[in-house]
C-alpha cells in the first residue's frame, strides 16, 4: 500500500499556521519545514557579519540577520544574514513580505542549514533576484561565494573578500 502524498502548502496557508515555540518555520517548495534555532556560535558569526559589512558598505544599504523572504507561493526562506538597497527595505509595506530574494542572501552552515539544503536554496535565491549567495562554512574556516552567472568563489582564512557593493571583508573577521 501506497502512501498518499501530502498536498502542498500555499503562502497563504502557511502565513495561517500557528507559531510554534523555539522554533521557526520556512516553506519549501509547498512543505512546512521547522527550522531549530541557531546555537551561540552561529550567532557570533552572523553578528560578525553583521557588523563588519555595515561598517563596510554605504547608508544606502541594509545589513539585517534573520530576515524572511517569500520567492513564488510556495516558498518562504529565512536568511542568516541578508543585504539589500535601504530604497528596497523600505518600499515593503508594513503588512507584507519582503518579495524575492535579497540582493546578497548570507548562510552559515549548521546541523540544519546542510550543504545540500543549501544548494537548493542558493538556485531558488540565484533565479530570484540574488546577486551573490554566501556560504559560510565554520568548521573549515571559508566563505563560498556564488553569482547567478555562474561565477563560484571560495575564500579561505587570510584571504580579502571583495565586496559586491564596494570595499573588502577580511575571511578572519567572519571568524572572529
Amino acid at each position: 500500500m501506497v502512501a498518499a502524498a501530502a498536498a502542498l502548502v500555499t503562502f497563504a496557508e502557511f502565513e495561517q499556521l500557528p507559531e510554534i515555540p523555539g522554533t521557526r518555520q520556512e516553506l519549501h517548495n509547498g512543505e512546512v519545514v521547522e527550522v531549530p534555532p541557531a546555537r551561540h556560535g552561529h550567532r557570533l558569526i552572523q553578528l560578525n557579519i553583521q557588523e563588519a559589512l555595515r561598517a563596510s558598505f554605504r547608508s544606502d544599504l541594509c545589513v539585517h540577520i534573520e530576515i524572511g523572504f517569500k520567492i513564488r507561493n510556495l516558498d518562504y526562506r529565512i536568511a542568516d544574514v541578508v543585504v539589500l538597497p535601504r530604497v528596497r527595505w523600505n518600499s515593503i509595506p508594513r503588512a507584507a513580505y519582503l518579495e524575492n530574494s535579497p540582493e546578497m542572501v548570507i548562510e552559515v552552515l549548521s546541523p540544519s542549514n546542510t550543504p545540500a539544503r543549501m544548494g537548493v536554496t542558493e538556485q531558488l535565491c540565484l533565479n530570484n533576484g540574488c546577486l551573490e549567495f554566501w556560504v559560510i562554512d565554520p568548521k573549515k574556516q571559508t566563505v563560498r561565494i556564488s553569482t547567478p552567472q555562474g561565477l563560484l568563489t571560495t575564500y579561505k582564512s587570510g584571504d580579502q573578500i571583495p565586496l559586491l557593493y564596494g570595499g573588502t571583508l577580511p575571511v578572519n573577521a567572519i571568524f572572529a
